[in-house]
């Protein structure tokens, strides 16, 4: 890990995006509530909140972090579900790998849920990807 001992606590804040392009019929299943598994945006916000709160679990060199809050924002255009998340907190660094896995959560879960209506007649995948994880902005102070 990076000494962080010195540095000052301040406020903090990060956004992260991505997609996952899907079906159109997948896209039309999850409008309708038609997914075997439940509420896809909404079991996957929760996802997305549930990643960023254990992000220094899965990435080892990341510090804990006490989140102060973390919003993730799903949104479906066309044949894309998007996923944007801001996460803030009161630390000596910080917040962008918490706000990149509550996206990236928040996307494999979306995958999860309606991967049967994805998979062709072999078992694969051949349209569904992520795509577009990043920083959209980083605050401090």
């Amino acid at each position: 890990m990076i000494d962080i001992s010195e540095k000052e606590i301040i406020k903090r804040s990060a956004t992260a995006y991505g997609e996952i392009h899907l079906k159109p019929s997948t896209i039309e299943s999850i409008r309708n509530g038609e997914i075997k598994k439940g509420d896809v945006i909404g079991i996957s916000k929760v996802a997305g909140i549930s990643g960023a709160k254990i992000t220094s679990t899965m990435l080892p060199l990341c510090h804990q972090i006490p989140l102060d809050d973390v919003e993730p924002t799903i949104d479906i255009s066309g044949e894309v579900l998007s996923v944007k998340c801001t996460v803030k907190a009161h630390h000596k660094t910080g917040v962008e790998m918490e706000a990149l896995v509550c996206v990236s959560t928040a996307l494999l879960n979306a995958w999860d849920m309606v991967k049967y209506l994805e998979k062709d007649e072999s078992g694969n995948y051949p349209t569904t990807r992520i795509t577009n994880l990043g920083v959209l902005e980083k605050r401090k102070g």
